[in-house]
Order: structure tokens, then sequence, then C-alpha cells
């Protein structure tokens, strides 16, 4: 069957409201995907939309798993690149992905924060100004989500996030699991996945100066100016002086793109003239699409795309509401956390036997695999000891037995993926080596 029912005449429109106006959904006709809006507070509208694989296939011992997707920035859009450029059925050109994560697992998007993508606010004033309060609006969208989409009573909900979408899973993940400890929350939480996630700022910039004198990109005066001004970073937060933080990190970078020829900060190994993450003059690090590739479709193409195809397939969409695939205006709502770790939320994930997992791509410099172990060491969970003594077993996903592409630790309810040859993006560089992994992550019960 052609993926959401391409033709007008697979369209079914089911318009629903709910609290007051709170909800309004539709989806296909043969109720292999829905999706729609939910009111999570006043004047703030979340899009979502469910995609069920046709891959899926009981099985008594593994039940078939959902995976939530959150990008990154803050303020990118999932639909934009999380589906056309990473894990979705269909890439920017309407062709099918033979990596979609959609093989092993039910996919929900969601374009979150408030404001990004399909979602909007009535006003600015409620965009959300915290990470938490963004987690909040997760949190109350599953709720409304448990209703509406009937496969999540059986199936375990992964909640798995890119870059900054990773810290929001994190902090998500929380409030979720202490809302079905209370009750309150009708879902089973398979677990949280962290991706190249930007948990610990200062640990990654003080991984900066040493991964980049490795692959020779700074020289030894770089990387000792480097080293001072991440000190300062970690300094600064340490007393809770988070805008002055992200001052001197951007300050960092700028530095760091003058003495190494600007090095790609999503990927070291891809050669460009500008850093992607120095774009809109390091302005808004994280926010931009990078030179992976992931954003070389060209963000016009998605723009036509989501603008053109889907929100015609969508119909609910506001009359002439227009796609982007940033938002400058949620990046800069969230700035002043921005710079504020998630460690401690990791921790009570582990401390509730959630599990956890952490995968990084070798390329990455942004949320650097150095600086993402340099985070896992200052856990506090009791496991931590028993995991880091233990070996790494080599992966050897989609080639012979004689070669391997990335590495696994794990212990109880932890567990940390090395990817090798990829960047920021894992399921951009290597799409099989990252379905594999999450096949295994989910405990997919697909071939």
């Amino acid at each position: 069957m052609a993926f959401g029912g391409i033709t007008a005449v697979f369209w079914l429109l089911v318009l629903t409201q709910v609290h007051g106006g709170a909800s309004l959904s539709s989806g296909t006709a043969d109720g292999m995907e829905r999706w729609g809006y939910v009111e999570v507070r006043p004047k703030a509208h979340i899009f979502w939309w469910y995609i069920q694989s046709l891959q899926r296939v009981p099985s008594p011992m593994k039940p078939w798993p959902t995976i939530l997707w959150l990008q990154g920035g803050p303020g990118q859009s999932g639909i934009g690149l999380g589906n056309f450029a990473e894990i979705g059925p269909l890439d920017v050109d309407l062709n099918p992905r033979n990596s979609t994560w959609l093989q092993k697992a039910d996919l929900i998007f969601v374009e979150n924060p408030v404001g990004v993508g399909f979602s909007y606010v009535d006003d600015l004033s409620a965009l959300a100004k915290t990470d938490l309060q963004a987690a909040k609006d997760l949190a109350e969208l599953l709720k409304e989500l448990a209703k509406e989409i009937p496969t999540l009573q059986s199936s375990p909900l992964f909640l798995v996030g890119e870059s900054y979408g990773g810290k929001l899973a994190a902090k998500t993940g929380v409030l979720v699991a202490r809302a079905i400890r209370a009750g309150t929350l009708e879902l089973t939480l398979g677990g949280v996945v962290l991706g190249d996630s930007w948990i610990s700022p200062d640990d990654y910039a003080l991984s900066y100066p040493w991964l980049l004198e490795g692959v020779s990109r700074l020289d030894d005066n770089a990387v000792g100016k480097g080293i001072m001004m991440a000190v300062k970073v970690k300094q600064q937060m340490a007393a809770g002086q988070f805008v002055a933080a992200y001052t001197t990190w951007v300050n960092l970078l700028d530095m760091i793109d003058s003495r190494s020829g600007s090095v790609n900060m999503e990927n070291f190994m891809l050669d460009t003239t500008v850093s992607s993450v120095l774009s809109d003059s390091a302005a808004r690090p994280l926010l931009l699409p990078g030179n992976s590739q992931a954003a070389n479709n060209g963000s016009n193409k998605v723009s036509d795309t989501v603008n053109g195809f889907l929100k015609q397939k969508f119909k609910i969409i506001p009359k002439d509401f227009i796609w982007q695939q940033v938002s400058l205006q949620v990046f800069d709502a969230l700035a002043n956390d921005f710079m504020k770790p998630a460690i401690n939320e990791v921790d009570e994930l582990l401390s509730y036997g959630v599990n956890v997992t952490v995968y990084n791509g070798q390329y990455d410099v942004i949320c650097s695999t150095l600086g993402a172990e340099a985070w896992v060491k200052r856990l506090k969970w009791d496991g931590l000891h028993n995991f880091l003594s233990l070996p790494r077993k080599p992966l050897h996903y989609c080639h012979p037995y004689y070669l391997t592409n990335g590495f696994v630790r794990s212990y109880k309810n932890l567990h940390f993926y090395w990817i090798l040859g990829a960047g920021h993006t894992v399921p951009v560089d290597r799409p099989c080596t990252a379905l594999y992994m999450i096949s295994s992550i989910v405990q997919s019960p697909a071939n």
C-alpha cells in the first residue's frame, strides 16, 4: 500500500473536539496513520503524527514497540528532519527509505516544543520558557495520545531524542515515569534513548580541545586557549550563571572555528567552508540543520514537500499556516535553560529501573563521545561501577563478521552504543547500523 494513502481517495477525515476544543485529530481510512493537535495548555498547540508499521507482528514475548522521536535544536522540526532525512518511511522526494525505523517499530513524530513546525501558539507568551515546561507539554500530550492511539495500550513506548531532543527526552521520561508510578498515565515506558544528546554542556565543552587536537584540527596553542575557555564554562555553570556560560561557550566555538579551518562540529570528517554549528553568526548553535547529509537535501525542498504534500494530506493545519524547518523564536525562548544539564534526570530514570540507552557517533564534536563518556561517569547510579568495569562488545551490523561498525556496553538498565563512522546524526551517516541498533534497543519482534 502506498505510504499515507498518497491519493485523496484513501483519506478519511475524522475531527474530534475534546475538552472544549483541546484536541483535533484525523487519519487515514485504513487506520494506519493518525495525526492531530493537542492543546497541552492554554494557547499552546502541539502537532503529532502516528504511523503504524506494516511489519507489525504479534509476539507474546516481545510486544511491538512504539518510538516517539524528538528532534533537537531546540527549534528543529521532527517532521522535516527526523522524518524526511533520518528515520521516516519516505525521503524528501517521497521515495521509500529502505532503512526506515518503521520496519522495527511504530513511529510518532512530535513537533516540539510548541512553536516548532506545525505546532503553534496563539501568542508568543505561550512559548515554553524552560526545559521543564517543554517536558510537561510532552507529558500532557502523551496523556491524550494514550487515549487517541489504541495500540499504545499494549505497545511499550520509547522516547528517542537526538541532540537537544535527547535532553528533553530525559526530562520528559522522568515526568512520564512519575505519572505511571502514580497511576495517572496508562502507558508502558519501554525506555529513553539519548542520541548524541545535549545532556551535559560543560563535559562537551571540555572535550572539544582534546578531540580536535587528536584529529589534527587544533594546534597546541589553540588547545590551551580552548581548555581555559571550557573551564570557564564549567565554572559559570557551577555558579548557576547559565546565560554567561552560554556566551563563553559560543566564544569557544568561535575560537575553534577560526583556528581549525572551520571544522564541521557535527562531523569532523566532513569538509565545509563554514561550520554548520556556527551558522547564523554563532547565535543559535544547535538549531540549524547540520552539514552531515541530513541537511544536504536542501531546506527548500523539505519546505516544499511539507507545505505541499503533507499539508494537503493532513487537512487540519490552520489556514494560511506556513511550516518552517526551524524556529528561532522557540530557541530564543529557551535560551536561559540552554546550558542547564540533565544528568540528574538520567540518574532518576535509572533509579526507577527505566532502560536508558546512550548512543554516540564517532565523528561528532558538538555532542562528542568523549563528553558523553564523561557525563556518564558522573552518574550517581549504584550500578555505575559495574557498568564501567565491563568490556565492550563489538557490533558487526550490516557487514561480514570481520568488520566492526560499533561497540556496546550494557549493565542492568544502562546501555551505551559507540557508533563508528557517524557524526551527530547517526541514522543519516550510518542508516543500516542505526536500524539494527534501534531494533536491538526496542527489542523489536521483526526479523
